[in-house]
C-alpha cells in the first residue's frame, strides 16, 4: 500500500527563516521521528540540523558528523541522532544498525539521506534545501506517512506553498 504524501515549499529569505522552520519542526517531533536532509554542498543541511538540535534542548556545539558518521546528543526533550552518510555505501550504512536509531528514543536527522534511501523507514520527512544565493534558501518538504504528512499540512496552513 502506497503511503500518503504531502509536499510544501518553504521560502527562507534569511538564515533566521531556516532556523524558524527547524525550530517549528522540532516542536512537533516525537521520539522515533526521522528527517532526511538533502541538498547541494553548502546548502545549509548542517545549519538546519544545528537549529533543530538547539530547539529540542541540545546544549553545546552540534557540528557535522562527516567523518564520524553518527553523533549522539542528549536533548532536554529527547536524544538527538545526527548522521552524515555522504561517504558511505548502502552496504556500509546497513552494517551500522541504523534501525536502532530510526526506531529509538530520540529524533534522527540524516544528511545526504537520498544515498541510503532504501534503508530509511517508510515514514519520514524528506527535506531538500536549495541554495538561492546569500542566505536565501528554497526548502522543499515532503511528508511521507503520518505524522509527517500532517506536518506539511500545518506548514501549508501557515503560508508555505503547496506543491
Amino acid at each position: 500500500m502506497m503511503k500518503m504524501t504531502n509536499t510544501v515549499v518553504w521560502h527562507a529569505a534569511s538564515e533566521a527563516d531556516t532556523i524558524r522552520l527547524a525550530a517549528l519542526l522540532a516542536s512537533w517531533a516525537e521520539p522515533g521521528a526521522l528527517l532526511s536532509l538533502d541538498g547541494d554542498l553548502g546548502a545549509g543541511k548542517t545549519r538546519f540540523s544545528q537549529a533543530f538540535a538547539q530547539a529540542i534542548g541540545v546544549q553545546g556545539v552540534v557540528n557535522s558528523p562527516t567523518f564520524t558518521i553518527i553523533k549522539e546528543y542528549e536533548g532536554e526533550r529527547m536524544p538527538f541522532y545526527h548522521m552524515d552518510v555522504y561517504r558511505l555505501s548502502v552496504e556500509e550504512a546497513d552494517d551500522l544498525g541504523l534501525d536502532e536509531y530510526f526506531f529509538g528514543k530520540g529524533v534522527t536527522i540524516v544528511e545526504w539521506a537520498s544515498l541510503i534511501r532504501e534503508l530509511l523507514p517508510d515514514e519520514r520527512l524528506e527535506v531538500y534545501i536549495e541554495h538561492l544565493g546569500d542566505e536565501a534558501r528554497l526548502i522543499t518538504l515532503t511528508g511521507i506517512g503520518a505524522p509527517y504528512e500532517g506536518w506539511c499540512g500545518q506548514l501549508a496552513e501557515m503560508g508555505a506553498d503547496k506543491e
